[in-house]
């Protein structure tokens, strides 16, 4: 399949780590820890020894190795461990608020360096953990187009970037976030676009029509120009087919009409857009094509279920899409 790398580029110039939480943990069976923080994406990279991932967005438990790589999305809480049986003995909580199930804090007790932390210093199992925290840090478009849990497995090809990542984790140098948020960033980019390339049937439906010669041509100017007045008729000319066969077309292709797919990818754009404080809302709302930002503001609340307005102000992230 022949897939335009621009729009994955779009897609995957979306991570910007700003003051990512970071950490190292070294583990000892038995452990288990229930991940209930509601972040927007998380990347854990196992470095050494085995464990446990119970998702309930997943069919069974899945067994990750040295070399895993684990992108899960927000906000569905899970259970990481050394094995399924094992009973959680810790809570991460939002904020990263690290206790026992009796409230009790252990980021202190559990400590064990810079960035380290964990119930061994020669724990058998270490894992990275890398977690965009607030909004705008994972776009809402790449968000949209990745399910919830991926799990990028090792084998023989270990990534030289979370080596690097391993080994810069437990600096403490000048400008060492800065230096760690983009390695995170690097992780993660290099995680999804493997993982595109890989499984193209779990991909979007119009990630998989851009190999549709009529369709993909379609697809590739809208998302290159969501500013433009778009209409059925004016995308049927441009590729030449007929209104009612591209109309046809697209829905079989993409699973949606195109009037109702642009009107998504602008409002996901828009999303996006809004995580600029430099930004307003008139100037997002010309820019994915809407003439009066009262029209994008109505469209937008419809949508995301807050005004754009207050949607920077809350944790949209994890916000749910009406449709």
């Amino acid at each position: 399949m022949v897939i335009s790398m621009d729009i994955l580029a779009t897609l995957l110039e979306g991570p910007r780590a700003d003051g990512a939480f970071l950490l190292r943990s070294v583990m000892e069976p038995p452990w288990a820890m229930r991940i209930q923080d509601r972040a927007s994406l998380t990347l854990i990279a196992l470095t050494s020894g085995a464990a446990t991932i119970v998702h309930e967005e997943l069919d069974a438990a899945v067994e990750i190795r040295p070399g895993d790589i684990v992108v899960i999305k927000g906000p569905l809480p899970y259970t990481m461990g050394d094995c399924i049986g094992t009973t959680p003995q810790i809570l991460i909580n939002p904020g990263n608020d690290c206790v026992t199930l009796a409230g009790e804090p252990l980021v202190e007790t559990m400590g064990l360096g810079v960035r380290t932390w964990g119930n061994s210093a020669d724990g058998s199992t270490v894992f990275l953990t890398g977690t965009y925290e607030r909004s705008g840090e994972a776009s809402r478009q790449l968000l949209d187009a990745i399910p919830t849990v991926i799990i990028s497995k090792g084998g023989l090809r270990r990534s030289p970037l979370v080596e690097l990542f391993a080994d810069e984790i437990v600096l403490d140098a000048p400008g060492q976030g800065a230096m760690l948020d983009r390695l995170l960033d690097l992780v993660l980019v290099d995680t999804l676009r493997n993982w595109f390339a890989a499984n193209a049937p779990q991909t979007p439906l119009w990630y998989q029509a851009l190999s549709d010669p009529t369709i993909g041509a379609a697809l590739r100017m809208i998302h290159d120009d969501p500013g433009q007045d778009w209409s059925v008729a004016s995308l049927a000319t441009a590729v030449n087919v007929s209104r009612a066969t591209f109309a046809r077309r697209f829905v079989e292709q993409v699973g949606e009409p195109p009037m109702t797919y642009i009107k998504s990818w602008r409002l996901g754009l828009a999303a996006d857009l809004l995580a600029d404080p430099n930004s307003t809302v008139s100037s997002v709302a010309r820019a994915v094509g809407y003439h009066s930002p009262f029209t994008f503001s109505t469209a937008f609340k419809r949508h995301y279920g807050a005004s754009p307005s207050a949607y920077r102000g809350t944790d949209s992230s994890v916000g749910a899409r009406s449709s």
